[in-house]
């Protein structure tokens, strides 16, 4: 299975940000707390340059506090600090918030210190497709102003947007490298909802993640993954089965051996939350 995504609304928004990107002064990149590597778009250093950037880790609420911990260490050690949100409940908003007003002030300092005349610090919210950049952008405004819903490609259009006297946010649909070359990260991706659907087979993803989570039941270090996720939610023990053989075994348990139904739920359950708080990274040694 290969996955691959790039449809044209992509390659043009890509376009636009770039010449945008010439008009802003901080950048929020939103990636998904689950696989906060994965999302990550190996360009985007090179786009914003020595621009401000915060670091926004949505989907707190699908990861454990251990794992939280984890990365927060970890992008330190690497001189980074993340700010984790759940932005359909509004938590870590504010902070998000403040960071941004934060590297206004500086902004605006230095404009003062040329001679000009201070304005609205310029914000763009960036990130890979549904990692939950519209339900941030409708939490930092406090209503509803962008289109948000959990799936790719809600967003097609850059829009500004204004927070505050203070703040302008450029609203960009969801950018994805036009080539994935890693095939492990464009699984993760797959399995988050965080590519186009139309890009891989719900039967051979499912497959793929019920052998992730047979990984996942190896680690011995307690608080970091829900035990059993699958045995708790279905009532079927997946030590012994292969990925393919327990969807079959699910299927013909719960949905009239309907495959492709089994494999569609099982993805919409981890993707709900219902399987727990599961991450699909660590951060690396």
């Amino acid at each position: 299975m290969t996955i691959q995504w790039y449809p044209g609304h992509i390659a043009k928004a890509e376009r636009e940000l770039k010449e945008q990107l010439k008009r802003v002064d901080v950048v929020l990149e939103v990636r998904d707390a689950r696989i906060p590597l994965s999302t990550h778009h190996p360009q985007i250093s090179q786009w914003i340059g020595s621009k401000a950037k915060v670091l926004v880790l949505n989907r707190m609420d699908m990861i454990t506090p251990g794992v939280r911990q984890r990365w927060l260490s970890w992008y330190q050690s690497q001189g980074e600090t993340p700010y984790f949100t759940n932005a359909q409940q509004g938590q870590g908003v504010r902070e998000v918030a403040n960071s941004v007003q934060e590297a206004g002030v500086q902004v605006n300092q230095r404009r003062r210190d040329r001679g000009m005349l201070p304005r609205p610090v310029r914000a763009v919210v960036i990130g890979f497709p549904n990692v939950g950049k519209s339900a941030l952008i409708n939490r930092l405004l406090g209503r509803r102003v962008v289109e948000s819903a959990r799936r790719p490609g809600v967003t097609r259009q850059l829009r500004w947007v204004r927070i505050s006297e203070q703040i302008e946010l450029l609203d960009a649909p969801g950018i994805i490298p036009s080539q994935i070359k890693n095939q492990e990260n464009a699984l993760k991706l797959a399995i988050c909802d965080d590519i186009g659907d139309a890009s891989y087979d719900n039967y051979l993803v499912a497959a793929a993640f019920v052998e992730f989570l047979k990984d996942l039941s190896n680690t011995t270090e307690s608080g970091l993954f829900p035990p059993s996720p699958l045995m708790a939610r279905y009532d079927l023990d997946p030590t012994p089965l292969t990925g393919e053989n327990y969807l079959h075994a699910v299927a013909n348990s719960r949905y009239q051996g309907d495959i492709e139904r089994t494999a569609r739920q099982l993805l919409n359950d981890f993707r709900k939350g219902l399987l727990g708080a599961i991450a699909l990274e660590l951060p690396p040694a």
